[in-house]
């Protein structure tokens, strides 16, 4: 009788394997009932914590900071995916009526943001954050994009002074974004105060007076530290910790003492009744792969790698079993790949290994990094599969 082993990846434990496994069963048992399924659990020889997650810094030994504060710290991460965010958030209040009669508020504003000259202070911070050379095209893009536009059209003369700082902040985050797609670090990228000190000083060169976020806008960013901000982060850092800690912990832990969790899978394989295909899905056909290799298992007929990376590190000759340049033995059995192009985990084989992998693409149609795990639903995957069961 045909024995299936399924051996799951990074980060999974019993419930999230059971239900895996439910679903592999019934798909296998669908179209061919006498075939055997027999689980592979290895996450209990995965990554945990040894001394009740004594290195997890607690609240009460980490800088308690004020809701301003962290609304700063909340804005900023999403300047530094969208330089543009505060002008779109702008741009949503009420357009005020013009005046006919004289110059617009945003005519004001549009002036003093396209004319402005750094002075010797600015140009000086400017230099010390590495952005020198990038401010005028910042400048630029940001006084060219829509947002921006849009954000002219709801300025009052009552309200001038809160556009100020959101512009300058919109620059200066516009002038990092520049820098890491030229592939420059300056200092400012790291330095949270530098950052902060060239904001203040366009800002001001902007306005006489000083100047920080209008209540309108702030009130958002403080409602998002309350609720969704780091706040949450440090003040639920165990619970956080227990519930992402076993992915990237199992993926350190398989580089550095896997031997274990190959021992493990082995053990399994020598108890199934021949012929035995393996299912591997992500790290656990990385481990698959090294145990093949490592171990000739006659009664394994056929590897099925699903979502898998074993390729990938070959190619940059970080798998443990094979150095670059080596071919597989000729003791490994059949390969079945099974990619996704929507799975950014997943990689190709036949172009490394040429004739030893046979790549199979499916398509989810699920944004990564749901794609990872949505093989197992897919007909593809079982029409993949099956017909190559022995």
């Amino acid at each position: 009788m045909t024995t299936v082993i399924f051996v799951h990846g990074t980060g999974i434990r019993e419930r999230e394997y059971n239900e895996t496994f439910q679903i592999i069963e019934q798909k296998i048992h669908a179209q061919r009932p006498d075939i055997k399924v027999s689980p592979c659990l290895w996450g209990a020889l995965g990554a945990k914590f040894n001394y009740n997650r004594a290195s997890v810094p607690l609240e009460d030994a980490t800088l308690a900071l004020s809701q301003e504060e962290e609304a700063e710290i909340v804005l900023w991460g999403q300047l530094y995916r969208d330089p543009l965010y505060e002008l779109r958030l702008l741009s949503l209040k009420p357009v005020e009526a013009g005046n006919p009669f004289g110059e617009e508020p945003g005519d004001v504003l549009q002036s003093r943001v396209a004319s402005l000259t750094p002075g010797s202070q600015l140009e000086a911070k400017l230099q010390e954050a590495g952005i020198a050379e990038v401010f005028e095209p910042a400048r630029e893009a940001v006084i060219h994009s829509e947002p921006y536009e849009h954000a002219l059209l709801t300025v009052s003369e009552f309200d001038l002074s809160e556009y100020y700082a959101p512009i300058a902040r919109a620059v200066v985050a516009q002038a990092m974004f520049i820098s890491e797609l030229q592939e420059k670090f300056p200092p400012i990228l790291t330095d949270a105060h530098l950052r902060d000190e060239v904001v203040e000083l366009l800002t001001l060169a902007l306005t006489e007076a000083e100047l920080g976020l209008g209540g309108w806008l702030l009130k958002p960013f403080v409602e998002l530290a309350q609720h969704g901000g780091t706040n949450y982060v440090r003040g639920n850092r165990l619970e956080l910790t227990d519930k992402i800690s076993p992915m990237p912990g199992d993926i350190l832990l398989y580089q550095t003492r896997g031997e274990k969790i190959r021992a493990f899978i082995q053990e399994q394989i020598e108890q199934a009744e021949p012929p035995v295909v393996l299912i591997a899905h992500s790290l656990g056909g990385i481990a698959c792969v090294d145990l093949l290799v490592q171990q000739q298992l006659s009664q394994v007929e056929l590897l099925v790698t699903v979502g898998s990376q074993a390729p990938f590190l070959y190619e940059i000759n970080a798998l443990y079993s094979l150095e670059y340049g080596q071919l597989l033995p000729e003791h490994f059995p059949q390969w079945l790949n099974i990619y996704d192009l929507r799975d950014f985990l997943s990689y190709v084989g036949n172009r490394i290994f040429p004739d030893r992998v046979q790549d199979v693409v499916m398509d989810s149609r699920q944004p990564f990094p749901r794609s990872h795990g949505a093989y197992w639903t897919n007909a593809k995957t079982w029409e993949a599969i099956i017909s190559r069961l022995p």
